[in-house]
């Protein structure tokens, strides 16, 4: 892709794919159907480690007149927060759209936070960082806090879409698209009620609470993007109309039941253990702990099972000590990078567990059920779409959780573990990254000039 302003090419072909060979802007006034962009943008790009190379003041979009592209490759410029390296779900969702997006001939950009500014050019786009707090607490989280320079590059990058994956910090890119006249969707990504819930909140505070916020967000976006019917409850309890569904995928052909692996399982079980693999980051909305406490039931019913925990988190020095006191067998792997190691431990465990009552899809249990592994899911989270009849779901107690364990392991392997494949066979990234763009540019003339858009819950 080409940096606008200067003529660079980050994409090594040398020209801009944006197809109009229009010359840089000087007035910073030209219509968005002219393709350019205010002058200096690809300075500061290309050099984000220098603040001063920006403008003081954005350049201001015309009132009037506006075109929005409906056709040929868009610029569709995403922003996510709590993403790092050791990211889970929504870090594999980022990546596998931006590479379709790609693929489909369009533009992606990602804008997430980072200790420091850089911008890298790869396969799912281009990767800009801005320098963001990291959040006490959350295990090196960090937010897009700087308001002004996130607006700045936004004016420079032109979007023809907006996509933002945060509905709290950054709902204000809401009202900025709409100034912008740039058609953006917010992708949820949590249930809010769910996640009050897990922290704490009585739930019909929790719900008043949630209700509030959803409708905020409703109103700030042209569309709400939901990625199951689950995560679309709390939206439609608000008379929301302006949501569409579009799932998230696997990659079939990276996660696959050839990846099991006899040594990996003789490093943690012994012959005759059900290996049990819990593959999440150690939070408290992700509830944890309850892997701990079906392992520890189990064992007490005389159940030889072992856990294999893949992730990190604020929770892991707690679990960790009441794994020590409790004498149960857990192995903590912590984050593990490669995913080919991850892809192993999912196609070498018996069962999978997913115990987080808020998880809105569940990229973790749907790849592992691409390896062949049944997944046994929070009854309360939106699981229970996903894994269907390949596993089983459960109550959120400690003896429900054995129980659905013990269920599965009941069931002759071959069958269980054909039926985790047959399952996630459904859910490609091809048919998410096409629910995706379909969410983009469906009604997108509409999405200008109201905020409620006909249409609800369409299936994608």
């Amino acid at each position: 892709m080409a940096l606008r302003g200067t003529g660079a090419d980050t994409r090594g072909t040398g020209t801009d794919t944006r197809g109009t060979g229009a010359a840089p802007r000087d007035t910073g006034t030209a219509p968005r159907g002219t393709r350019t962009a205010p002058q200096d943008a690809g300075t500061a790009l290309a050099r984000p480690e220098e603040p001063s190379a920006w403008p003081e003041e954005p350049s201001a979009r015309p009132e009037a007149p506006f075109a929005v592209r409906h056709t040929g490759p868009l610029r569709i410029v995403r922003l996510a927060n709590f993403v790092t390296p050791s990211s889970g779900g929504l870090r594999t969702a980022l990546h596998e759209l931006g590479r379709g997006y790609r693929a489909a001939g369009h533009e992606p950009v990602l804008i997430v936070p980072g200790e420091r500014a850089s911008v890298a050019d790869t396969e799912q786009g281009l990767v800009v960082t801005v320098p963001g707090p990291e959040l006490p607490g959350t295990g090196g989280y960090r937010v897009l806090a700087d308001r002004r320079r996130v607006t700045r590059l936004l004016e420079r990058l032109a979007p023809d879409r907006l996509e933002v994956s945060d509905r709290t910090t950054l709902r204000w890119t809401g009202a900025w698209a709409r100034r912008a006249r740039v058609p953006a969707a917010m992708v949820s990504h949590e249930a809010a009620d769910a996640v009050m819930r897990t922290w704490g909140l009585p739930p019909r505070l929790a719900r008043r609470t949630a209700d509030s916020l959803n409708s905020r967000t409703a109103h700030a976006y042209a569309r709400v993007v939901c990625t199951t019917e689950w995560a679309e409850r709390e939206f439609v309890r608000i008379g929301a109309s302006n949501v569409v569904r579009a799932p998230l995928g696997v990659d079939l052909r990276d996660r696959h039941p050839g990846l099991r692996d006899a040594w990996l399982r003789a490093a943690h079980a012994r012959e005759g253990d059900a290996l049990l693999l819990l593959c999440s980051r150690l939070s408290v909305e992700k509830q944890p702990g309850r892997a701990l406490d079906a392992l520890e039931e189990l064992r007490a019913r005389g159940v030889r099972a072992v856990l294999v925990v893949a992730g990190d988190g604020p929770l892991r020095p707690r679990l960790e000590q009441r794994a020590g006191e409790r004498r149960l067998p857990v192995t903590f792997l912590g984050h593990v990078a490669e995913r080919a190691a991850l892809g192993a431990l999912q196609a070498t465990a018996d069962v999978c567990l997913a115990p987080g009552p808020c998880e809105t899809f569940g990229l973790a249990a749907l790849e592992a059920l691409a390896c062949g592994t049944p997944v046994v899911a929070s009854a309360s989270s939106a699981l229970p779409e996903i894994v269907g009849g390949a596993g089983a779901v459960a109550a959120d107690t400690a003896d429900a959780f054995a129980d659905a364990v013990q269920a599965v392991l009941d069931r002759p392997e071959r069958d269980r573990r054909q039926a985790a494949r047959a399952r996630a066979e459904g859910f490609g990234w091809d048919t998410a990254v096409t629910a995706f763009l379909a969410a983009h540019d469906t009604g997108a003339q509409q999405a200008l000039g109201a905020v409620a858009l006909p249409g609800h819950g369409g299936g994608g």
